[in-house]
């Protein structure tokens, strides 16, 4: 079963993460399929940018509880993004949790529509969204972010532009990524390449220094007894032992 499927149109390669059985969570398959795709978009001289999408009404749920990628393999997704010699365009119309909002913060460009919502749901279950911060803290308001981070309260696309989580919200996202695709396609696939490598230094800064204390913290915290509580009782869609 294709978990990331692949389209092209003028140069625009689109990765699609197409696993609603799960609302799109962030397996170890779908996460290995997204990397083997990203490489060969990568690579590919005829591809100007890529765009990452979703079917059903989630971007991506976050980690897949029941299948969930080793710390490692989230981290080098994320910094594949980062690095990816070409521009890469979140497209999103529906639900984006926890880990997904870090697919968010390491594309270059994210729209959504309006109907997409937004949570850091990691504190309800007892972890933290520390993996995804790698990109996330150099890309925020982090006054704004905090709230989010620590309430897990969900948020709507303004709210989520307001934060830098988004580059920008409308009614039709496909008709606000018009003009961004367009640009893209008129620019310079060197000069794209380049300009990149400017904007994600900061990001990648972060990389460098925390990879590998925010992965350790993240193997520590979900293997809590507090994490496992809070796992098994949102699998079993009831409150945590630790809510008053």
């Amino acid at each position: 079963m294709t978990l990331v499927s692949r389209a092209r149109a003028r140069a625009v390669e689109t990765l699609t993460l197409d696993s609603p059985h799960n609302r799109n969570a962030l397996s170890a398959a779908l996460v290995g399929e997204l990397a083997e795709a990203l490489t060969d978009a990568g690579q590919d001289t005829g591809v100007r940018a890529v765009v990452l999408t979703h079917t059903g009404n989630t971007f991506s749920a976050g980690a897949d509880l029941r299948d969930p990628p080793p710390p490692e393999a989230l981290v080098g997704l994320l910094r594949q993004i980062v690095e990816l010699p070409k521009p890469v365009v979140a497209r999103v119309t529906g639900h984006v949790r926890a880990g997904g909002l870090g697919l968010l913060a390491a594309c270059d460009i994210a729209a959504a529509s309006t109907e997409a919502t937004f949570a850091f749901t990691e504190v309800r279950i007892g972890v933290a969204p520390a993996v995804i911060s790698l990109p996330l803290l150099p890309r925020t308001n982090p006054r704004a972010l905090s709230r989010y981070y620590l309430t897990g309260e969900r948020f709507d696309a303004a709210e989520a532009t307001a934060t830098g989580l988004l580059t920008t919200h409308a009614a039709d996202v496909d008709t606000a990524l018009t003009p961004i695709l367009d640009g893209l396609r008129r620019s310079a696939p060197d000069a794209l390449t380049e300009t990149k490598r400017l904007l994600t230094a900061r990001v990648l800064e972060s990389f460098d220094r925390d990879a590998a204390g925010l992965t350790a913290l993240s193997a520590r915290l979900f293997s809590s007894p507090q994490a496992r509580e809070g796992m098994t009782a949102f699998l079993e869609r009831r409150d945590p032992a630790w809510v008053v």
